[in-house]
């Protein structure tokens, strides 16, 4: 796979930029949420790639190649740093990205065993996630640095992915998955579910339900919302207070469902442009760089 180069016409990242966000698909919509209550006073740039969803069981150089794709289109859109809110791509692509694009500040998603590791108290911790990241060397070292002395149950659950992409997030409509893939888990002692998947905490409030008052579930987004607000404070890049405009989403699938699904998730209509692919680059001829 050739590599993807800066965008000639990128010159560096300016504070008045927006925050790049990119995801397979609605899920990064929980760190999007996370950051804007960190930062309110940036701008934001979200893009799912829905055409290529679910990325968690597809191969580590096929998602590189999507979100080399997606990160060249943020840096053409002026994008001052590219927060990869999700967690198969990380495992998958963040080492790649970094090479990649140099100089190009990036913060990617990281499963949270550290956290639940300090708070077991029965030393069994359970991770929800996809195949990606389970099968990836960052979740392996996290284990290891993290995790000593701990029983961690992986769960690879991409049905959850979907059924979130499907805007299924009651209990009722998650008890059947439920009673799959987290039931054994329980009966094994966890008290403390890693959330490995940025879909995944749109299902809190159910899984919660589900699993009982006996369970702590970690929501990785604040601590990646915090180390965006570092990342950007160490390079003089925080935007200065004053009018802020709406977010602005775009998706490589359909955009009208798009729409729906921000709306019942994060309880705000907002406009959703289309996308689509063109070999390895992303076309949006209504997202014109000087939108930026």
């Amino acid at each position: 796979m050739a590599r993807p180069m800066i965008p000639a016409a990128y010159d560096g990242p300016t504070h008045d930029g927006p925050i790049g966000i990119l995801d397979s698909g609605v899920g990064g919509l929980s760190v999007l949420r996370a950051l804007r209550r960190e930062l309110p006073h940036e701008t934001y740039l979200y893009i799912a790639d829905q055409a290529h969803l679910p990325y968690g069981p597809r191969p580590l150089e096929e998602i590189r190649l999507f979100a080399s794709g997606i990160t060249r289109f943020l840096l053409d859109h002026g994008a001052k740093i590219i927060v990869v809110a999700c967690n198969a791509a990380s495992a998958a692509g963040l080492h790649y990205l970094r090479e990649t694009f140099p100089g190009v500040p990036f913060v990617g998603m990281e499963p949270a065993v550290k956290p639940a590791a300090l708070a077991t108290r029965s030393g069994v911790v359970g991770v929800l996630t996809t195949a990606a990241t389970a099968n990836g060397s960052l979740y392996a070292s996290v284990k290891d640095r993290f995790a000593a002395g701990v029983t961690v149950h992986t769960v690879v659950c991409p049905e959850l992915v979907l059924a979130v992409e499907r805007g299924e997030i009651t209990l009722e409509a998650l008890r059947p998955l439920f009673d799959r893939a987290v039931a054994p888990i329980l009966a094994e002692g966890v008290d403390q579910i890693v959330l490995a998947c940025t879909h995944f905490p749109f299902a809190m409030e159910a899984l919660s339900e589900y699993a009982g008052p006996g369970v702590s579930l970690i929501d990785p987004s604040p601590a990646i919302a915090r180390q965006t607000h570092k990342v950007l404070e160490e390079r003089a890049l925080l935007r200065g207070e004053g009018e802020v405009a709406p977010p602005r989403l775009a998706t490589t699938g359909d955009p009208d469902r798009f729409a729906a699904l921000t709306t019942l998730l994060l309880t705000e209509r907002m406009d959703i442009r289309p996308l689509l692919w063109d070999g390895d680059t992303l076309i949006a001829g209504n997202l014109r760089a000087g939108e930026a």
